[in-house]
């Protein structure tokens, strides 16, 4: 009997199956390249930016276009993947995922560098909906696919916290493209043991694929998330409300089209389910509170406690420990209490994590740090797989890949919404620092810019001014993320309040499927 057949074949024979279990052990490894690959960049950037001297303009680029790309394609690679099948799309993706990355480490130029990672962008976004619509169709039993949602999850948690620690030992030892490399070995290991191990699964009446709504949902996400972290970069101007306003006329446009397509791209009655939006609600609003969090917390470790990379990403491991931990019993507490118990929980425990992080000065120890960052990830590891649990077992399987694409989607919408808004909280308060009176021109201007910047800077002044001047940086620094934690904190509480509501009565299914 083959794989495929095994996977597919009668309840009694596939609950003894250990075959699942390994083609989880593949789907995990896309996973895991993807969260690390989503994070590893921003270590890389001083030495990319040293060999390939890009303008400032092309270095925004060269960090935002894999985010932008991935968001605005995964609801289309979510659907194409019901189509032509979950299997065929995720082995073609790693494929080109491993091809491309090897195009990012030899990137010769600014522009070839953009490109590139608008590629692996492409590549990405047919991972992450696949993976999880396979689990959906791999895992009969609704109790095993919690637990497999569960190692799902806390799989991209380690990932995304381990990128920093794999990105800081190899820039110690290598050359910068080397953070690109390390996914060529692993996609081939995904793909040669993927066409063994995995079962082909997709919609047999899904329709065709509508390229009009593919263009739709790529121009109106990709430029509203573009308009969002412009704002909080330069603020309004005409050229982003423009970018806005075509943003969100192509989301309406996509939305309306759907409604009157015989085989919609997004069959937009999920929403009508109240635990799939709600977990989908609770979902964007987590990572738009925890997001800027996250990519602040790095730099004060670096530019404010004065930790090298490696040290850094070591720092903020609790987290991913706490997420690990806790993803692989939510499902089993879940159903012992209650989704919203559990999922408003765990909410709860990451705002209250992040209202302690009000408290932190430049010279905060790590115990206070480790302790909060080790609550926000066993909030995390509850609420995200719960959610996922519920997402996933709303829908009819064949409409799998739309809906995990959906729960993808509301992550790196909330990641853009979170890092824009609450880092213009960040830089707001920053550029409000006063520098010394004998600090003036260019040094002044490139000090309020950024507290990188300041560090930078001070290089060119005297040791004295020098340390003034970083000094009271770094306070300012400090100031905005303690009123962004505040902000997160606060935002999270009412989703924790709000998921209480809107997932009453909700619960993860208990028996086998038929």
């Amino acid at each position: 009997m083959s794989t495929t057949q095994h996977l597919n074949s009668p309840i009694g024979t596939e609950t003894r199956s250990r075959g699942r279990w390994l083609a989880l052990g593949v789907l995990v490894l896309a996973v895991l390249l993807v969260a690390v690959d989503a994070t590893v960049l921003g270590l890389a950037t001083p030495a990319l930016s040293e060999d390939l001297k890009p303008s400032g303009t092309q270095l925004l680029w060269i960090g935002d276009i894999y985010s932008f790309v991935i968001a605005g394609l995964l609801v289309s690679m979510g659907s194409l993947g019901d189509r032509i099948g979950r299997k065929k799309l995720l082995l073609t993706g790693a494929a080109a995922f491993g091809a491309v990355s090897v195009l990012n480490a030899y990137a010769t130029s600014p522009e070839m560098m953009i490109v590139a990672r608008a590629l692996l962008g492409v590549a990405g976004a047919t991972l992450m909906p696949s993976t999880l619509a396979l689990i959906r169709n791999i895992f009969h039993d609704p109790k095993e696919r919690s637990l497999a949602i569960g190692i799902w999850g806390a799989t991209a948690s380690a990932g995304a916290a381990v990128g920093p620690v794999v990105g800081g030992a190899l820039l110690q030892h290598f050359w910068w493209g080397s953070v690109f490399l390390i996914n060529l070995p692993v996609m081939i290991a995904l793909v040669v043991v993927g066409i063994k191990l995995l079962p082909e699964s997709k919609n047999p009446v899904a329709g065709p694929w509508d390229l009009v709504s593919v263009g739709l949902s790529l121009v109106g996400v990709i430029s509203v998330v573009y308009a969002v972290k412009e704002v909080a970069t330069h603020g309004v101007t005409w050229e982003v409300a423009a970018t806005a306003t075509l943003g969100v006329g192509a989301l309406y446009a996509f939305v309306r089209r759907q409604f009157v397509l015989p085989s919609p791209l997004l069959d937009m009655r999920l929403f009508k389910h109240r635990g799939f939006s709600g977990a989908v609600l609770a979902d964007l609003l987590t990572v738009f509170g925890l997001s800027g969090l996250v990519f602040f917390l790095s730099q004060f470790l670096q530019l404010v406690q004065g930790r090298d990379p490696l040290e850094a990403g070591l720092a903020e491991l609790p987290a991913a420990i706490g997420a690990v931990v806790t993803g692989l019993i939510a499902g089993r507490y879940a159903r012992r209490y209650s989704v919203r118990t559990i999922v408003a929980g765990g909410l709860g425990a990451i705002g209250l994590a992040l209202a302690v992080l009000t408290l932190i000065h430049k010279e905060s120890g790590y115990p206070l740090l480790g302790a909060a960052l080790l609550v926000v990830g066993l909030g995390a590891g509850f609420s995200f797989t719960v959610t996922a649990d519920v997402i996933l077992s709303s829908v009819p399987k064949e409409q799998a890949g739309s809906a995990s694409a959906v729960s993808e989607t509301a992550y790196e919408l909330g990641a853009a919404l979170g890092i824009a808004l609450l880092g213009s909280i960040v830089t707001g308060v920053y550029q409000s620092f006063t520098a010394p009176a004998s600090v003036a021109g260019p040094v002044a201007d490139a000090a309020h810019e950024s507290l990188g910047g300041a560090v930078e800077a001070a290089k060119a002044l005297d040791p004295h001014t020098a340390q003034v001047m970083v000094g009271a940086a770094q306070d300012a620094f400090v100031d905005g993320l303690r009123l962004a934690s505040g902000v997160g904190a606060a935002v999270l509480l009412a989703t924790a309040v709000a998921a209480w509501f809107l997932l009453k009565g909700q619960r993860l299914q208990e028996g086998l499927e038929h």
